[in-house]
Formats: C-alpha cells, structure tokens, sequence
C-alpha cells in the first residue's frame, strides 16, 4: 500500500511517499515559502540505482499549486517512483489539534473535516493549515482515502488529575479549556521504540521531544500520563521562540503597565521569546557556538534550557514514581550533545549518569549513551512522525 505523508503548514507541505507495511519510504520532500517569494520544491527520489535530487524554483502561490507540483514529481520521467497519481491509495494528514473529540486516527469524512474546522480556535496557527492540505489532497488524489492523524490523541489517556485546571468547572466543561499536549506523534512513536530496546511492556518513561518546539511526556506502560504543552503549543520548555512557562502576571504587566495589546503579548511569547529572546537566535547551532566562545548570554540560555527540563525530569518521574529511561529525540535532542549533557549533569541522585564519550557519538540511530553504573536508560531515538503517520493509517481499518 502507497500512503502519502503530508504535514501541511502555513506557508509549507512537508510531504514522504511511504509503501507499507514494508515501511520503505520511496521518496521525500519540502514546499516551502508558499505564497512568498523565493517558493520552492525540494524532492528526493530513492531509487535502486540512488538517491535522486530535483529541486524546482518556480512561483508557488498556493497550496492547491504547490500539491500539484508535488504528484507532477511522483510521476516525473526521471525521478518519479510511480507512474500515476492513482497509485496512492491513501493520504495521511498531521493534524495538530483533535481536541477532545479526537483520541484515535480517523478516515476523513464530511463530519469529521467540520469538527476540526471547529477546533481552528484551539489552533489558529496549525489548524486551518492542515485542513487545506486536507481539502487540496481530496482534489489531487480522489480516488485515495484521507486518514487524519492528531498531534494530540496520545495524550487523550493522561487522567483527568494531569489536564485538569484550577479554574472554574464550567470553562472545562463548556469550552474545554484543559491540557490537550502536541508532538503526541513524535512521542509515541520514540516510547514505543524504546520499549523495544529495553525489551519491556512495563515501563516507566520520559521523553524528551527537543526542536524549534519542545516538549516532554511521561509515558507509564506505553500510555501517556503527563506531558508539558498544555491548551496550546506554548506552555512548558522553552523553546526557539517561545517562552514556554510563565508567570500570568508578565502578561497583566505587559498589558496594563506597558501598554502591550493582547496581540502583541501573543506574537512575543510565541514568536519573540525563547532562545531567540535570550540571545538573538532560534537556532541552537547558531548559540552552541556562542556557548563555546564563552559568551554569557549564550551559556546563561543552555543553563536555563537545561534547567527547565530537569525540573519536567523530577515532576514526571514523582508523578509515576519511579523512572526506567529517558529518551531524548527531535532536532536538537538527537543532535546537540552539549544539551543532553547540561540536562544530565548533577542527576546522579535520580540514578541518571551520562557516559560522556557515548554522548559524543554522531547521530547513527537508536542508541544508549548513559555510564554502565545508570540506574537509568538514557536514549538517543530519532523520531520518525511520518512513518508513525503511515504506521497508524495502515492499521486503520476500512
């Protein structure tokens, strides 16, 4: 079965052409900047003779014109892999936010396309993103299925004691304003990779989902029990640009003494602040050099990055009481061996110790980096949420 990936954003398709259930990924890619200048298409072929590169710069104004470029290339004379679009039998869609109306993948229907139309207000950013890339697919591919996969089904099994708010009842009740989490794909799929490695069913684990957005998750006997994002994809970790946790009353004082608009206090929180706001960078490649130069600024954010993790560490591991293994994944958890270090470093009442010539090895796939005398796992896992994607639309039954 032929299942095409896409995980469509504001102004980009992140989109795998993946046959199942062999779980070989056929071919890859990137439309980016759409409806800005400078747009493009990115697209890898794998091939039996190779890896075949095509990049297209070409004006892509829409969504709907950047998909057809897309099947234009799943067909193309030199790097296509199939021969025409009606060889995609099913199309697999990120959707960020299911609320709480979504707690397993589902075939798109009618109904179900008007009820994440109604949960744009939960994610503004994301929502309205993927169900365009949901109505452009339905044009593209018609003869395909639509399978929606929400970011945050998997944390629908944290109890009512983790997504609860002390606020009143009926803001819960009538609006749902609780904890829902996101990366739910990425963490679901690294804790059950990493059960496989430890070669158990009961666990008790955290993982650590570490990018331009973060997140952590405590996952008990592979259901999620806790996790750090909450309503929406700001709160916890601190991130690239995102403040992650903070006091309410920065966003009174910003208001009513400084004379912020609520617009404002959200494009800086979500926007302005995070890494970017600490040091003039998203990127943490960008500031581990800084970190390296010796710069304050730079090595005062790892410190406070490093720091916020550690606490969800001590938070999810009192709320299982207990912990097996942390796992860490995502961009920057797979990659930056000076976070992982930072985050490790004085855990050693935890059981947690870093064998530090482990943690300097390249990214090569699943591996264990902690000192033989750990009394917990620490685990490098890349995540994969296309392949989860295309793991979970072929489960689902007709």
């Amino acid at each position: 079965m032929n299942i095409f990936v896409i995980n469509s954003g504001s102004s980009s398709i992140k989109y795998q052409l993946i046959s199942m259930p062999e779980a070989k990924v056929l071919c890859s890619g990137l439309v980016d900047r759409i409806g800005l200048e400078g747009s493009k298409v990115e697209h890898k072929s794998f091939l039996e003779q190779g890896e075949l590169k095509k990049v297209l710069e070409i004006p892509v104004p829409n969504h709907s014109v950047g998909l057809q470029n897309v099947a234009q290339l799943l067909t193309d004379k030199e790097v296509g892999v199939i021969s025409d679009p009606s060889e995609v039998e099913v199309v697999g869609h990120r959707v960020v936010h299911g609320g709480e109306k979504f707690a397993s993948t589902q075939v798109i229907t009618p109904e179900i396309k008007a009820k994440i139309k109604s949960l744009f207000p939960l994610a503004p950013l994301h929502n309205p993103a993927n169900y365009l890339g949901i109505e452009v697919a339905e044009t593209i591919f018609p003869q395909a299925r639509q399978i929606a996969v929400f970011d945050t089904a998997f944390h629908q099994s944290m109890p009512a004691v983790a997504f609860r708010m002390a606020i009143p009842n009926e803001l819960y009740e009538k609006e749902g304003i609780r904890a829902y989490g996101f990366h739910g794909t990425s963490h679901k799929y690294v804790s059950e990779t990493a059960m496989e490695l430890l070669g158990k069913k009961s666990s008790k684990l955290i993982t650590i989902h570490l990018g331009n957005g973060c997140s952590m998750a405590a996952i008990q006997d592979g259901k999620c029990v806790d996790t750090s994002m909450g309503l929406g994809p700001m709160n916890g970790l601190i991130m690239g640009t995102r403040a992650g946790d903070i006091d309410q009353s920065v966003i009174f004082y910003l208001v009513n003494e400084l004379g912020y608009t609520l617009d404002e206090v959200n494009t800086l929180l979500n926007k302005k602040s995070g890494m970017l706001g600490l040091t003039g960078y998203s990127d943490m490649r960008d500031i581990g050099k800084l970190y390296h130069q010796g710069q304050p600024e730079a090595i005062l954010a790892y410190q406070l990055y490093a720091y916020r993790i550690k606490k969800y560490i001590g938070s999810f591991a009192a709320a299982m009481n207990g912990l097996d293994a942390i796992v860490f994944t995502g961009g920057v958890g797979e990659n930056d061996q000076l976070t992982r270090t930072l985050v490790c470093e004085k855990m050693d009442f935890m059981g947690i110790k870093l064998d530090s010539e482990k943690n300097k090895l390249p990214n090569f796939g699943p591996r264990a980096i902690q000192s033989e005398t750990s009394a917990v796992q620490i685990l490098v896992i890349p995540t994969n949420e296309e392949l989860e994607i295309a793991k979970q639309c072929f489960e689902v039954e007709d």
